[in-house]
């Protein structure tokens, strides 16, 4: 900051146009937050600006600008980033449902979801019983017995026919 008063200089026209241009940042960010992060920063970089921009024309015009450059370059750096991580975690194809595997997430479906966590976990994670105990913060017994139930109460809904010749 070049001149003395420029702190006071700056504080006044943020008394007086901050929240016009949080108004108006917010309409493009689609976030209040973000637009405020934008001008409060905007505002920042005021104060180190203050010598040249005090003699503009239009100060607010100077802030509202950096203040939606700023958000142009957030938007971009998220884009970026989004990218960069899908391009670093390449999705294992996975194959298609099988008729089993269709006929295991419906008959699963059924029940309750106290029984379906261990179901999955013991039967289909290949946790043991204690594994899953410690996974869900409950008792092995009480493991034991939500796949006893679970067991019993998919047992119908999976059952195979046996085709005799």
């Amino acid at each position: 900051m070049d001149k003395p008063g420029a702190e006071e200089a700056v504080a006044d026209l943020y008394a007086v146009c901050c929240g016009r241009l949080v108004a108006m940042v917010t309409l493009a960010a689609g976030s209040r937050s973000e637009a405020e992060e934008c001008v409060q920063e905007a505002f920042v970089r005021l104060l180190h600006h203050w010598g040249k921009v005090s003699h503009y024309q239009d100060p607010e015009a100077w802030v509202r600008t950096v203040a939606f450059r700023l958000l142009s370059d957030r938007r971009r750096k998220t884009r970026h980033g989004i990218k960069a991580l899908l391009r670093s975690q390449r999705p294992t194809p996975s194959p298609g449902p099988t008729g089993d595997r269709v006929d295991v997430m419906r008959a699963l479906a059924h029940l309750p979801l106290a029984q379906r966590q261990v179901v999955v976990l013991h039967h289909l994670s290949g946790l043991s019983v204690g594994e899953v105990a410690a996974a869900l913060g409950v008792s092995p017994g009480t493991v034991k017995s939500r796949l006893s139930r679970g067991r019993e109460a998919l047992a119908p809904l999976l059952h195979e026919e046996t085709v005799r010749d």
